[in-house]
């Protein structure tokens, strides 16, 4: 594992405090989770690129088509 000193604003330090102390974790975990979940965000949003970029015209029609007709379930009704 690996040490890295972060400087941040005296603002930012009392939120993170104040959220990992009402969380019932530490500051580190708070942290380690917080760019865990920004790293899975950007490269889930590189992932979904990519495979836009390979993806066939009417592919999703084809696949929609074989989908059953029937009425939504409650709740799940198209707004008008």
């Amino acid at each position: 594992m690996s040490a890295l000193n972060l400087r941040l604003p005296d603002s930012i330090h009392r939120h993170i405090r104040a959220i990992a102390k009402q969380d019932g974790v530490s500051i580190n975990l708070f942290i380690t989770s917080a760019v865990s979940e920004k790293i899975s965000a950007l490269t889930t949003e590189d992932y979904i690129a990519n495979r836009a970029k390979n993806a066939r015209p009417g592919a999703f029609m084809k696949v929609l088509k074989r989908v059953s007709s029937r009425p939504p379930l409650p709740g799940d009704e198209r707004a008008h």
